[in-house]
């Protein structure tokens, strides 16, 4: 089994849709990344979403741990025409497709951007990519609310409407349990 700790990047203070907007991480708290590094596994590999807000978290924890390329597979939601919009003005643009994206989330996309679908299949082939690659070890990924979510709520069986209400703070840990083959995913959510 390969156990995935899923970590969310540091706060960058948005208050938009912020999706592949590539837009800085605070990491000013170096007390929190010191307690963040030591509670996770010395020996894990360590990977990201290549957008600078997961990256810069990730070196900042990363230590002597082997850090493999960041990756744009690792993504958070493209939102596509929505990105860099506040939520009012997202509904003021699209308000039917607005609500029903967080109403009813699977094959909806915002426009030009990706679904709640595409984007757990593109995390969850990374994410057995690099299980069946590697082995059997402890994964720290570096990625983003939407990201984490995805995986979440598919080791818990959680459909995507009551798993968008779930909390993933900034520098928290979401750790999985993964049996890598081509039909498994996630198994396990360990608090």
């Amino acid at each position: 089994m390969t156990s995935w700790w899923w970590i969310r990047h540091g706060p960058t203070h948005q208050t938009a849709f912020t999706g592949w907007r590539d837009v800085p991480a605070d990491l000013s708290d170096t007390a929190a990344l010191e307690r963040l590094d030591a509670f996770l596994p010395d020996d894990a590999l360590v990977v990201s979403s290549d957008l600078i807000r997961a990256s810069a978290t990730a070196d900042a924890i990363s230590g002597s741990r082997r850090r493999l390329d960041s990756s744009p597979a690792l993504r958070e939601f493209n939102f596509g025409d929505w990105d860099g919009l506040t939520f009012p003005q997202v509904s003021e643009r699209d308000p039917h497709l607005s609500r029903a994206f967080w109403d009813n989330p699977g094959d909806l996309a915002p426009p030009n951007g990706e679904s709640w679908n595409d984007l757990r299949d593109r995390i969850g082939a990374f994410v057995q990519s690099i299980s069946n690659e590697h082995g059997p070890r402890d994964v720290i990924a570096v990625a983003h609310f939407g990201a984490i979510l995805t995986q979440l709520a598919v080791a818990t069986q959680t459909p995507p409407v009551k798993i968008l209400s779930q909390k993933i703070d900034n520098l928290s840990v979401t750790r999985l349990t993964y049996i890598p083959s081509p039909s498994a995913g996630p198994i396990n959510h360990c608090p």
